[in-house]
């Protein structure tokens, strides 16, 4: 076998154990409320980062105002429970006005 097939094997068992432990913990450890908030807390903190970064940079530079401004837009659609196909829609026309009005 070559060191990718090990790579891809080793990171599937990995998957899997992960996959397992929870079923066969659940009940036997408690988490304290505190360490819940936590986590619930950084994973909103990650979520909000990766979408600033892939909002606001292109190429290690700022990406212009017509994405962050279609990505505020659909988050606003989106935050006021539009179906997904309006939401999408509406990022992408947002932005498209935008750079086909010079703005980028």
């Amino acid at each position: 076998m070559n060191a990718t097939v090990v790579v891809i094997l080793a990171l599937a068992v990995g998957t899997y154990a992960f996959r397992l432990v929870g079923p066969v913990l659940h009940g036997r450890v408690e988490i304290p409320a505190r360490v819940q908030e936590l986590a619930s807390a950084g994973a909103v903190v990650l979520l909000v980062a990766l979408l600033a970064t892939g909002a606001l940079t292109e190429g290690g530079g700022f990406a212009g105002w017509a994405r962050p401004a279609g990505v505020l837009v659909g988050g606003l659609l989106a935050w006021k429970r539009a179906p997904f196909v309006v939401v999408v829609v509406g990022a992408a026309a947002t932005a498209a006005l935008l750079r086909l009005a010079g703005v980028a």
